[in-house]
């Protein structure tokens, strides 16, 4: 089982930013401009003791869509990363490897000024969002669906990578309540946890520290494999829409790591 998280993969194509086959070529190779690589917020992101880092922040674009564009910046005092989405999806990710045993928490913060009129994180024509923090998981994929295995064969003869076992999003919903699960309409190996929900707290800082093993397994229903990598994400591709968001340092904390 191959479990690495290697530019090129996810099948995002189809799955997490509702990205359809069509039109596709290769994957744009991962990079991240030196403003946010070398920022001090990609700094205080850094992976954590404990943890095996992979590979720094880097930009992920995906075939077939125009990339949302993140920059570094400061906003009321805090480091963060400027996400600004036009009809367009990509994300800033990182790899990293913390097993099952060591899996503690993630420390995130954004600002969103404004929601995506007419998103719906349900449905396969409307599944934007202006803010997700992203976890990806290793796992058996012999538990794959028929349907799920056919998708991951299919993201292996096109980007050569296969679809990962399970991917968890934190998100922000227009309507539905905070502790609501959402399925991908596009495969069940993608569950959306709502910490947030309608416009009641727009335009201000919300920082979350949240139970990695604890949200997983109230997403999926068993425990999770190791932590292969961690991403910020926001896209308008589908809604058509534009839409603005700043994001602080995301932070993993390992089950034997001390509070900073």
């Amino acid at each position: 089982m191959n479990g690495r998280w290697r530019t090129g993969g996810w099948l995002f194509s189809m799955t997490l930013a509702a990205v359809s086959l069509t039109g596709c070529g290769t994957t744009a190779p991962g990079t991240a401009a030196p403003t946010v690589a070398a920022s001090p917020w990609a700094q205080l992101s850094a992976a954590p003791s404990g943890a095996r880092p992979v590979r720094g922040w880097r930009h992920q674009q995906f075939p077939g869509k125009s990339p949302t564009q993140f920059q570094y910046a400061r906003d009321e005092g805090r480091e963060a990363i400027a996400a600004t989405a036009s009809s367009s999806a990509s994300m800033l990710r990182q790899d990293v490897r913390i097993e099952p045993a060591e899996l503690g928490s993630v420390l995130f913060s954004w600002k969103v000024p404004q929601l995506i009129a007419g998103a719906d994180l349900a449905s396969r024509d409307a599944d934007d969002s202006p803010v997700r923090v992203v976890l990806v998981f290793e796992g058996d994929r012999s538990k794959f669906s028929t349907r799920d295995a056919m998708m991951s064969e299919l993201s292996r003869a096109i980007t050569g990578e296969e679809l990962p076992y399970a991917t968890l999003m934190y998100v922000w919903c227009n309507r539905r309540q905070a502790g609501t699960v959402i399925t991908s309409p596009r495969t069940a190996r993608i569950r959306g946890l709502v910490v947030e929900s309608g416009p009641g707290k727009l335009n201000q800082w919300l920082d979350y520290e949240r139970n990695v093993r604890a949200d997983f397994e109230r997403a999926f229903g068993e425990p999770p494999g190791a932590l292969l990598g961690v991403a910020v994400m926001s896209d308008t591709d589908n809604t058509r829409s534009t839409a603005r968001a700043w994001y602080g340092p995301l932070r993993l904390r390992t089950a034997h790591s001390r509070a900073p």
